[in-house]
């Protein structure tokens, strides 16, 4: 952090010297004052106007900063649409400031696009029984897909949306996904927490220790490949105020006949030439209220379609998001083949 940090008294040469060891990332200085308040920024352009005006290069960065700047304040520390307005302005470093003005922190934008306030579950338990023989000796997560394991893609869609507390649960070859685990991964500290029983497709997530109850937790299948942006459901989670919002997969059925329309009497009252049908399909990707997730039972089988369910009957309000980009949920040989194949040509995903 302190190679983006100036203070205001020194000279632009010294600017100058700074800039140029930034060369290749982002180039941006934060100028900060006597007090250690943070009271500009400056770029090389600005050093360029400046002299072109006249200035010298014995002269204080302060004259020739700009001193209208962007940044986080501490009532928007977790803003995500702050973040996101500042990002859509073509801002790449992003200065985060306590109540004084001191610069705590300084966001990467290009290495993290967002900083989602969720935890996040991946589950890793399954045995992967339809991918045999690649699964018997292998916990289908780390099955490769080009250059990286399934689940360290979403690893990484994790770390572009500030996610950091992130836990995997494990039962199937667990031995394995923790050797994985040992070291940081896409600079991420993760949890392995092992299951001692088969619990479903989210009961493991009551193995999960959470720190903020009124929080939320991002849960999801580690075997799936997906484009799907975390901060607009997260955006949309919070504006619904649902207790559960369901990531959504479009699905369509075509039927190649003509359908029958009959009434009681069984008498047809019309045809339908090959009609198609659109629905919405579960695409194990959950955000969930932790004082849901918190009343799981902490043995036993419980599937998410379980909570999903008494969380309806309970009244509570459960939403869902469509995916409009990529999903692949890599249940198959065929689907393995497709994934490794759009890997191939880097269709959306980190590689």
């Amino acid at each position: 952090m302190d190679r983006h940090i100036i203070a205001s008294d020194c000279s632009l040469l010294k600017a100058l010297d700074m800039l140029n060891a930034l060369s290749g990332g982002v180039m941006t200085l934060f100028v900060t004052g006597a007090d250690g308040t943070m009271v500009g920024t400056l770029t090389d352009g600005d050093v360029r106007r400046g002299l072109l005006k006249g200035a010298q290069l014995t002269d204080p960065v302060a004259h020739v900063m700009n001193r209208s700047f962007r940044a986080l304040r501490p009532a928007a520390e977790n803003d995500v649409e702050s973040i996101r307005a500042i990002r859509r302005c073509g801002v790449r470093l992003i200065p985060r400031l306590d109540a004084e003005g001191r610069i705590l922190e300084i966001m990467d934008l290009t290495a993290t696009t967002t900083r989602l306030p969720l935890s996040a579950i991946l589950m890793a338990g399954g045995k992967g029984e339809r991918l045999r023989p690649m699964t018997l000796t292998t916990p289908k997560p780390l099955l490769k897909i080009g250059s990286k394991a399934i689940i360290d893609y979403n690893i990484a869609a994790l770390a572009r949306a500030g996610i950091t507390d992130v836990s995997v649960t494990v039962n199937y070859l667990a031995e394995q996904l923790e050797a994985h685990f040992s070291a940081p991964v896409e600079g991420i500290t993760v949890k392995c927490v092992r299951e001692t029983e088969p619990m479903g497709t989210i009961g493991s997530a009551a193995l999960v220790k959470r720190s903020d109850p009124d929080g939320a937790t991002l849960v999801m299948n580690s075997d799936i490949l997906t484009t799907l942006s975390l901060e607009d459901m997260y955006l949309a989670h919070l504006k619904s105020g649902a207790a559960i919002t369901i990531a959504a997969i479009p699905y369509n059925i075509s039927v190649p006949y003509a359908i029958l329309s009959t009434d009681e009497t069984g008498r047809v009252t019309g045809l339908q030439e090959k009609p198609s049908y659109s629905f919405y399909a579960n695409a194990g990707i959950y955000i969930i209220a932790n004082r849901l997730l918190d009343v799981l039972p902490p043995s036993g089988r419980t599937d998410a379609t379980d909570l999903i369910e008494t969380a309806i009957a309970d009244g509570r309000h459960v939403g869902y998001f469509p995916i409009s980009g990529t999903w692949i949920d890599i249940g198959s040989p065929t689907d393995f083949a497709h994934a490794s194949e759009l890997m191939r040509h880097h269709l959306g995903f980190s590689s």
